[in-house]
Formats: C-alpha cells, structure tokens, sequence
C-alpha cells in the first residue's frame, strides 16, 4: 500500500509545478520593471525590465570604454589590455577580413557595438536577480534590423539604385533562370535578418529556461533532486560560453551578410 506521506508529496506537485512554471514565464517574460535590482532605483513606467536590462548594458559598457579605458597609456594593461584584444580581434578577424583593410576599419566601430552590446546583455543576465535583454525578440529583432539596413541603405549608398539592383543578378545565369534566381535573392535579403533575429533570441532564451527548469525540480521533488543542481551549473557554465558565442556569431554573420550587399561580385 501506498504510504500517506507519498500520496501527500504526490498530491503537491501539481501545485510546485504551477508555481515553477508561473515563475519561469514571470522571469522571462517583458514586464514593466518597477525597481532597478541590487541598487532598488525606481524606474519610470514606460521602461520595461528588458528594457532597463537594454540600458544597463549600454550604461556598462560608457563606462568601461569611456572612464576605464586607458588610451594614452604607453603599453596597455589590465582592462585596457583585455578590452583592445577584442577589439583587435572584432577589426582583423571579422570587419577587415570581409571588407578589405580600408572599408574594415571604418566598419569596425560598428561592429564592435554590435559585439561588446551583445556580450554585455548577455553576460548582465546570468547575473541572479537580472534578466536577459536578448532573450526578448523585440531587442533582437532592434539588432537585426541594423544589420538590415546597413545591407540595403549601405549598399544604396556605395552603387547606388542600379547597382543595388545588380546585386541581385547574378553573372551569367541564364535569364530563365534569373526568373526564379532574382526573387529568391531579394527575399533572402530579409530572410538573413530573421534569421540573426531566431537564432540569438532562441539561444538566449532556451539556456536560461533549461537552467531554471533543473532547479525547479528541486522545488518541486525536494532533497531527493538535489544532484540535479551539478547538472544546472554545468548548463550555466557552458550559458557563459554561449554569451561569448552568440555575440560573435551574430558579428560574424552580420559582417558577412553586409559584405554580400556591398561587394556582390564576390
């Protein structure tokens, strides 16, 4: 026979599991934020906690560049140091790579933006008691139309108008082909910013619920699922390697998507 104590414990998980999940969706979800965590500053109604997630970052990252960073020191140390290999890293390995010396180093700023701006919402919400700004589409859907209009009003800028639209012709291709060729090229023009919108927004997203989940089962079957916690911070070790990851991909493609709109012969 069934002991009273189990069917009692068994009687509470669906209730534990309510409650988990109304956390969980409570955490990731776009709310007005009320209070800025750890310093408790309040907030106007209008930002969301997103949304100050979004201005922390930008906030952070003044102040790491603008009061932190040494740049008329000799031979660079410390943050200063660790700062200028990403930023060396971002200009050789991604801007100058796909856009040639010249055009790499006046595109460099943009990308670095976009890198350290992604790096810093990421790594803010592995912080407890923060959230995660990209894992709100809303903020990666911001990012990925930059990267939009930089293919499309960049690249009117450099050919203008006919050339824009060359771009869109491949050399000789059959004009039957060029039928179906050119209108699969200008929709992929905006499937490639969708897509930088999905993959960083889902990558966020689902690490953070995935660790959320392995803790909650401790809330929900008690002292018996405490060796899941080993689990849970392994996945959030691995989240701190993603949050690199992800800001480099999403640099990476966004430079490999403007370069095709800006030297389609290649």
């Amino acid at each position: 026979m069934v002991s009273t104590n189990a069917i009692q414990a068994a009687a509470g998980y669906p209730e534990r599991i309510d409650a988990l999940q109304a956390f969980i969706l409570h955490h990731v979800s776009d709310a007005p934020s009320g209070t800025l965590p750890l310093i408790h500053a309040t907030l106007p109604p209008y930002i969301s906690r997103h949304g100050s997630m979004v201005i922390l970052a930008a906030v952070t990252l003044v102040v790491l560049f603008g009061a932190m960073y040494r740049r008329k020191a000799a031979v660079p140390t410390g943050l200063t140091n660790l700062l200028e290999v990403f930023v060396v890293f971002v200009r050789d390995q991604i801007a100058c790579r796909y856009f040639g010396e010249e055009q790499g180093r006046r595109m460099t700023p943009l990308f670095c933006s976009f890198f350290f701006f992604i790096l810093m919402m990421n790594l803010i919400g592995l912080v407890p008691l923060f959230s995660t700004a990209t894992a709100n589409i809303s903020v990666t859907g911001a990012l990925a139309a930059v990267t939009l209009c930089f293919m499309i009003f960049g690249a009117l800028f450099l050919h203008g108008p006919i050339g824009f639209i060359k771009g869109f012709v491949p050399r000789g291709v059959p004009w039957p082909v060029l039928l179906l060729l050119v209108p699969i090229e200008i929709v992929g023009l905006f499937i490639k910013a969708f897509a930088l919108m999905i993959r960083l927004f889902a990558n966020e997203l689902s690490g953070h619920m995935v660790v959320f989940f392995m803790l909650g089962l401790v809330v929900v079957f008690g002292a018996k699922a405490l060796p899941i916690i080993v689990m849970a911070l392994m996945i959030y070790i691995l989240e701190l390697m993603v949050a690199f990851l992800q800001a480099y991909i999403f640099t990476l493609l966004s430079a490999v998507f403007i370069s095709q709109r800006f030297h389609p012969e290649h």
